[in-house]
């Protein structure tokens, strides 16, 4: 193993080429408040395994790969299962 960080989050957009954005959300408890924080981040992914909106990810960190691209989609933890009539109410 190296010692590249990893995360793990979920991928909001994948309409780019062999590219998705990944959300990242960090949770904390503030130092001095005590009060428990969410902190969301989100980064540029490069993706070779063809990633789907709402799939959990691993990302691991690498060399600059564009002007916004710093991390690789190194494994997909968890599938998002959708159906073709999803987010349609009636």
């Amino acid at each position: 193993m190296n010692n590249r960080r990893r995360l793990t989050g979920i991928v909001t957009s994948n309409k780019m080429t062999k590219t998705v954005v990944v959300e990242i959300e960090r949770t904390f408890r503030h130092p001095l408040y005590r009060k428990v924080v969410h902190v969301h981040k989100r980064v540029k992914a490069h993706d070779e395994l063809g990633c789907q909106v709402g799939d959990q990810v691993q990302i691991v960190e690498s060399r600059p790969l564009s002007r916004e691209k710093r991390w690789v989609v190194e494994a997909i933890l968890k599938r998002e299962i959708r159906t073709a009539d999803s987010g349609v109410e009636e």
